[in-house]
């Protein structure tokens, strides 16, 4: 079993940033067990689900602080968590563990999650009715504060585009998963490019870039974690036929100036 790829030390804050979105009951108590653990290791937790797949499947979601995860990751975090798994017994059955990652279109937990994918499309369950509803789906539009705004594209528009964005409370969202998308899949592929790149400078199997190319990576980089809310605004035509329309098609009817049906 190989051990996971090292690259720069993780950075302790984004490894510590608590879960906005958690697991009630069984799956609470895994991650009370797994998250020191993962922590320890660099990792962060992502969710906890378990079901009753052969017999019963504890699978624990994981990744790195910058969202990479690796099979030699899973590997590394499944060997220093079962020990500590069997010692606690929080499932008090049977089960088989499974660690995976993410994914394309991966849960949503934390507020750097919704930061991270501003301007993709997100579905989300509420733990109670917010607004009349539970379920919502639209584009991330940004934070503020603990909530989330979402520009709905399951709302149906009459009074204009400030009716189809909601702000939802973190704390009260059951489950957010991003929706796969042309855009997310371009998004996680160039992710993936860039933490391949970062690991082969770092091992020194390629050379590092010059002082010019960091700036233009992290300037561009910066551009594409900010996502402007889209204004949908729509020009406001003039009337065509008002009274002063009316009253002056009559006139040059009167005077012999106009076609009969001009100002209909």
């Amino acid at each position: 079993m190989t051990d996971p790829i090292t690259t720069t030390a993780p950075d302790s804050d984004l490894v510590a940033e608590p879960r906005l979105v958690v697991e009630p009951g069984v799956g609470a108590r895994v991650a009370a067990v797994a998250t020191p653990v993962l922590e320890g290791m660099g990792y962060r937790l992502v969710r906890i689900k378990v079901s009753g797949d052969a017999g019963c499947t504890v699978q624990i979601m994981a990744e790195r602080p910058d969202g990479s995860m690796q099979i030699e990751d899973c590997e590394a975090i499944s060997k220093a968590l079962s020990p500590v798994m069997d010692i606690a017994d929080p499932i008090q059955r049977a089960y088989r563990l499974e660690i995976s990652s993410p994914g394309i279109d991966r849960p949503l937990v934390r507020r750097s999650d919704f930061e991270r994918y501003a301007g993709h499309l997100v579905k989300i369950e509420m733990a109670a009715p917010h607004d009349g509803r539970k379920r919502f789906r639209g584009i991330i539009q940004g934070l503020e504060g603990n909530s989330v705004r979402i520009g709905r594209d399951d709302a149906k528009d009459h009074k204009g585009a400030q009716e189809a964005d909601v702000l939802i409370p973190i704390e009260d969202i059951a489950s957010a998963n991003l929706v796969l998308t042309n855009a997310l899949i371009a998004e996680s592929m160039r992710r993936g490019r860039d933490v391949e790149r970062e690991q082969l400078e770092q091992s020194g199997a390629i050379p590092e870039p010059p002082a010019h190319a960091r700036r233009a990576r992290e300037k561009r980089d910066l551009k594409k974690s900010f996502q402007p809310k889209p204004k949908n605004k729509t020009k406001k035509l003039a009337p065509q036929n008002t009274k002063e329309h009316r009253l002056a098609a009559e006139k040059k009817k009167r005077e012999g100036k106009s076609d009969p049906h001009e100002g209909d």
